[in-house]
């Protein structure tokens, strides 16, 4: 059946989490961030999705921005960064995350070959916005999908059924794209095509089921739909 949505995991996949620590380390008045931003940021967001995992599994959800938060603060601890006005630096960053490089050519290429975009995202929708409108993609995207609307992090079943609840489609229609290796086998398992946008190079997740594609960014979506 041919892909008619394409579907996208905003943090990481769109967006790029490291830029606010990476951003934050380069203003002045920042030597301590300097020394230690790539290590906070990879703390910040291992975090900030084991949580949301524990969350899920609990069935204690909160609001992605509060997630978002806790992992910060974990990370900053552990840094020994005692700074209240950094946090609130890092957090101001977090809402105006660049998209990666390629990805309005990308998004532009779908768009004018007819197909349906999206965003799914644990992100709440207000943080969702913020990003989308910081890194000008808005006009590229059918729908911005958040699971506050279901009340459960990604990657319960019900997440994903908000892609079909949205555009009217079948899972084997929809392409799903996500850099997070057990996100790509959770949509995977639920039946859509998937495509794992490995910019790290990780080994392949042992999990319930594998991914369709494995890119290391995501020029060449275009090209499998």
């Amino acid at each position: 059946m041919a892909i008619k949505v394409c579907v996208f995991d905003a943090y990481g996949t769109l967006f790029d989490v490291a830029a606010a620590a990476r951003v934050a380390a380069e203003e002045p008045g920042r030597g301590a961030l300097a020394e230690v931003w790539p290590q906070l940021a990879a703390d910040w967001r291992a975090k900030q999705l084991e949580y949301s995992w524990l969350r899920a599994v609990t069935g204690d959800y909160v609001p992605f921005w509060q997630v978002t938060k806790d992992g910060l603060d974990w990370a900053m601890d552990r840094a020994g960064l005692d700074d209240m006005e950094l946090r609130e630096r890092l957090l101001a960053l977090y809402w105006e995350l660049p998209a990666y490089r390629e990805v309005p050519k990308m998004l532009a290429q779908l768009k004018a070959r007819g197909l349906s975009t999206a965003i799914l995202s644990n992100g709440n929708r207000d943080m969702l916005d913020g990003a989308v409108d910081s890194a000008c993609i808005g006009e590229f995207l059918h729908a911005v999908l958040s699971v506050e609307q279901v009340g459960i992090f990604k990657p319960a079943r019900v997440v994903y059924d908000l892609v079909g609840a949205e555009f009217g489609c079948a899972p084997e229609e929809v392409l799903f794209v996500s850099s997070n290796g057990w996100d790509s086998a959770g949509a995977a398992a639920y039946g859509f095509e998937t495509a794992w946008v490995n910019r790290m190079g990780l080994p392949m997740d042992r999990l319930m089921a594998r991914p369709t594609h494995v890119l290391t960014d995501l020029t060449t979506i275009p090209e499998l739909v």
